[in-house]
């Protein structure tokens, strides 16, 4: 369950924010840290009244990565949590709000999102190479298929550091704001999301995440399947009030 380590906070309707509290450490992962995560993200994802998640850091950086003080002390360890499964496993949308760094695991947590916004000040780096892990969350798979085989190589191998205008150009994050815009544009895009359709929400997701799986025939037969098994349970009254909806709302988001 969610400790002092992480906050939990359910700032409008439908949107739920985690935010990791160790700033006096970078928000580096602790064991403590990636179990409140994972007890957060398993709970969030059982309660009908969060639909998204916004995931963001307190003080000067999202995550610096694992705990690596802590990792002299007591090595790594398959038993530890996993943060990133747990926020995986959300069956809504899941908003990163980047601000400073997001390091190796801390990357990897930001990797878990369905989608990135980050502040101006954001950066980025791979230094699994430099500290000597292995990734274990998904980053070596992940990242090559988000922003090219030789950008992922570069930053593996390197360790460096990319700004948020790279990353942006690259199509690691979505969008770049000024810090102070970077959480009220995460909740204004939730609520966005939140005012989709909750069973076509969680629906969509969960095609998108199938599909990145398979190879593109066997992902589009996948859609296929899904599209007819949805359209089974939807009446021509209820498609109508949507449609009328989707136009006025539309016409509003034009003006």
């Amino acid at each position: 369950m969610p400790t002092d380590l992480l906050l939990v906070t359910r700032p409008q309707p439908g949107c739920a924010v985690l935010t990791l509290n160790r700033p006096q450490a970078l928000n580096a992962l602790s064991h403590a840290l990636r179990q409140a995560i994972a007890d957060a993200a398993q709970a969030l994802a059982t309660d009908p009244e969060v639909r998204v998640l916004v995931l963001t850091g307190a003080g000067r950086a999202f995550c610096a990565g694992l705990d690596l003080k802590e990792l002299g002390q007591t090595g790594l360890s398959d038993a530890a949590a996993d943060p990133v499964a747990a926020l995986e496993a959300f069956p809504g949308p899941v908003i990163g709000a980047v601000h400073g760094v997001a390091i190796t695991g801390g990357f990897e947590l930001a990797l878990a999102c369905d989608l990135l916004l980050a502040s101006t000040e954001a950066r980025f780096a791979d230094t699994h190479a430099r500290i000597g892990v292995m990734p274990g969350w998904g980053l070596s798979q992940k990242l090559p298929r988000l922003i090219g085989r030789g950008r992922a190589r570069e930053m593996a191998f390197s360790g460096n550091f990319i700004d948020a205008a790279t990353a942006e150009r690259w199509g690691l994050v979505n969008r770049v704001l000024p810090e102070a815009e970077l959480l009220p544009a995460a909740l204004a895009l939730a609520a966005d999301m939140v005012s989709a359709l909750p069973e076509a929400l969680r629906a969509y997701k969960r095609v998108l995440n199938e599909g990145e799986c398979l190879p593109l025939g066997e992902a589009l037969a996948l859609e296929k399947r899904h599209s007819r098994d949805w359209a089974r349970h939807q009446s021509a009254e209820a498609l109508e009030q949507r449609r009328t909806a989707v136009q006025a709302r539309g016409r509003e988001q034009t003006q």
